[in-house]
């Protein structure tokens, strides 16, 4: 194995995060070399990391005291630190994640340290999760059904406002609103997110709508949670499609579709299974339909009906991580991952619909995590 240098923080960095099970919001340095996980930390930090199997070397033994009476910045410091903690601990060549500092990464070439960006090195290490990242992404899967069913909640006991406008509780019911239900839920089971999916007619066609404005009878109404558990710092996802009042029939029939793709996605879930080839099954079924996809559209169309987006994508410590569920998803499936699985279809100007549950891939098959029922009504 390469010796494996990362110079992040374990709140942004999932491939720092995944090394580290612990929130630092302070980048510091970690270091392999020859089996043993180094890392050299402030000591603020330090008493938190002993016992959990790493050498923790605090910065006063690469000088920091000295360093402090030198004049230098704060930053002039810490890159300074570094580069005597790799020079000390023996790495001159080491495979580094894509996103490694760039000021750092030539200051450390400029002392003679060779270091190699390697995203795939750093993705396959994370795809399979240990057993730690599975139950977080349990809880977190947890919260977003508590999420969706406050959301549910609010919905159900909408009634007609003014004109075709819903409210609750004589108040207007809105995007905003639900959103807010939706975020207690979260800190209940211990998870945030910084924003989700609360969209409704038109805005529903538009994948990464937000959503906002007063809700109508009869619209639909998509809402994508992805919560992140505050322990593990892994993620879920998870989309439901509601419509309040009568059902358009043309709703019904995507969200019949979407329903059967996800089953069959589900059941296509097993290692040795492409990536790709799961999301091909769902093509088969939403073009059998008589509706467009990436696959069929034309070079260089931007899709704006039917199946626009990929069927999912790998998840835990990113929402959205490799392999992708798609096109491009020429990985094979292996045991242990777990993937967002998330069909869809959608119509310009009127609105969309979309179903997505997490499963996690076992050795002949996979296991779904997601128990929320799928009825449009709510």
């Amino acid at each position: 194995m390469p010796d494996v240098l990362i110079y992040a923080d374990t709140v942004r960095s999932p491939e720092l995060r995944h090394e580290v099970p612990l929130g630092i919001a302070d980048p510091f340095l970690y270091i392999e070399r020859n089996g043993t996980r180094h890392l050299a930390v402030s000591s603020l930090e330090a008493p938190r990391l002993q016992g959990l199997g790493f050498e923790v070397h605090a910065l006063e033994e690469f000088g920091l005291d000295e360093l402090r009476r030198s004049g230098k910045s704060w930053l002039e410091i810490d890159d300074e630190l570094t580069l005597r903690a790799v020079s000390g601990i023996g790495v001159t060549k080491a495979v580094v994640p894509g996103t490694f500092p760039v000021m750092l990464a030539d200051k450390l070439r400029a002392a003679g340290v060779e270091l190699t960006p390697d995203h795939n090195f750093f993705n396959d290490r994370r795809r399979v999760k240990n057993a730690a990242e599975l139950a977080g992404i349990r809880r977190a899967q947890a919260a977003a059904e508590a999420g969706m069913a406050a959301a549910c909640d609010l919905l159900h006991r909408a009634e007609p406002n003014v004109g075709k406008a819903l409210k609750v509780d004589g108040e207007p019911l809105t995007s905003e609103r639900i959103r807010i239900a939706i975020s207690q839920a979260f800190v209940q089971h211990n998870a945030s997110c910084e924003d989700f999916v609360v969209s409704h007619g038109p805005q529903s066609a538009i994948g990464h709508h937000m959503g906002e404005g007063p809700i109508e009878a009869g619209e639909p109404i998509v809402i994508d949670l992805w919560p992140r558990d505050n322990e593990s710092a892994c993620c879920a996802d998870m989309t439901r499609t509601f419509v309040v009042g009568d059902i358009p029939d043309e709703v019904a029939e995507w969200h019949r579709l979407c329903k059967q793709a996800l089953e069959r996605a589900l059941d296509d879930l097993r290692p040795g299974m492409t990536a790709k080839s799961v999301y091909e099954g769902t093509c088969e079924i939403f073009e059998a339909a008589g509706y467009p996809t990436q696959r069929t559209k034309r070079e260089g169309e931007t899709l704006e009906d039917g199946f626009f987006h990929s069927l999912g994508h790998g998840i835990g410590l990113d929402v959205h991580e490799l392999p992708v569920l798609g096109m491009v998803g020429h990985e094979e499936l292996l045991a242990g991952e777990v993937y967002a699985v998330e069909p869809g279809l959608y119509r310009a100007g009127f609105g969309g619909c979309r179903l997505e549950d997490l499963a996690v891939i076992t050795d002949n098959g996979a296991e779904k995590l997601t128990s929320f029922p799928y009825d449009l009504t709510p």
